[in-house]
């Protein structure tokens, strides 16, 4: 039977308990506190044992086309060659268990600042190639050069420094390694001054009013959709809105106000998505030339790209 020591991975010494591994958990950086905290309360409250399964079923068929694997069997054919595995933000933990499923041969590493990383050790503990690491994925302590994939899926835009976490990240790649990464998209000039405006005032709302607020946005958005009226906007470039037919909801979501709203999702998903978007102090948005000019930057070759509207992905490697 094959023994994994993740410790080897770590340029220091680390403190481990379990499948646990202890690193610091403070930054020193207040936004990025106060982004952890709300993370920790989203993880808690994130919904039942059903809601969380239905949003594991969803996030993984999307990680599938957000990195060009097609399919569960591609990406278990793309793993096939890779020894050591970076979950960089983990949150709950399932797609680090994903991995670490997929590739049994692998030693896996799932970390992230917030509390969550507890529940995931005990509730992955069966696999025994998976670890936790409750630390920074900006400043991770892993050694330069030891990984052969690291994922950081719709989590980088929500650190202190999204560059230099991406610089740090890259810096883990062996040769030949790839890095996985997702970044918000920039939208129309009025929904990102309404966006910048909340990440200035969060500091003054509490989690709870927090929480009543994504649960009004969310009616919002049920309201608006079974409105089931389109009509034809015209450009206005200067705005950054761009023409042609619009669901009423839609032409609001993406230009003026998140209301996010999704009929194939159980209503504590949907209203998870609005606090997960408004909560947040640390969200930065990119444009697709800032996106791309961070993979020149890091001397890093593109192996996948996506874009949609929400975002931009791919996969890049070493």
């Amino acid at each position: 039977m094959t023994t994994f020591s993740p410790e080897r991975l770590f340029s220091g010494n680390v403190q481990r308990e379990g499948n646990l591994i202890l690193l610091a958990k403070k930054t020193g950086h207040v936004n990025q506190e106060q982004t952890t905290g709300v993370f920790d309360d989203k993880w808690e409250n994130v919904g039942d044992e059903a809601a969380k399964q239905e949003a594991y079923a969803f996030q993984r068929e999307w990680y599938l086309q957000l990195y060009g694997f097609g399919t569960e069997a591609g990406l278990k054919e793309f793993l096939k060659t890779k020894n050591t595995i970076l979950d960089a933000g983990c949150g709950l933990g399932y797609k680090a268990g994903w991995f670490a499923s997929l590739a049994p041969h692998a030693t896996v590493i799932g970390m992230d600042l917030s509390d969550s990383v507890k529940g995931a050790a005990k509730q992955y503990a069966h696999l025994p190639n998976l670890f936790f690491a409750q630390g920074d994925i900006a400043a991770t302590g892993l050694a330069a050069g030891c990984m052969d994939y690291v994922s950081c899926d719709q989590v980088i835009m929500h650190t202190e420094a999204p560059e230099k976490t991406f610089a740090h990240l890259s810096s883990l790649l062996a040769p030949g390694g790839e890095f996985a990464c997702y970044v918000y998209a920039k939208k129309a000039l009025p929904r990102e001054l309404v966006d910048d405006y909340f990440r200035r005032e969060v500091h003054g709302f509490t989690n709870a009013q927090l929480w009543e607020m994504s649960e009004q946005l969310t009616e919002l958005g049920k309201r608006l959709s079974e409105l089931n009226v389109k009509f034809t906007s015209p450009d206005i470039p200067l705005l950054g809105i761009k023409g042609g037919e619009y669901d009423v909801q839609r032409f609001l979501y993406w230009n003026f106000l998140k209301c996010f709203w999704n009929p194939r999702f159980s209503q504590e998903i949907n209203v998870s998505t609005n606090f997960d978007w408004y909560s947040p102090s640390n969200a930065k948005r990119f444009s697709e030339e800032e996106f791309l000019g961070m993979i020149n930057e890091n001397k890093l070759k593109t192996v996948f790209f996506h874009k949609e509207e929400a975002c931009y992905s791919g996969r890049f490697a070493r």
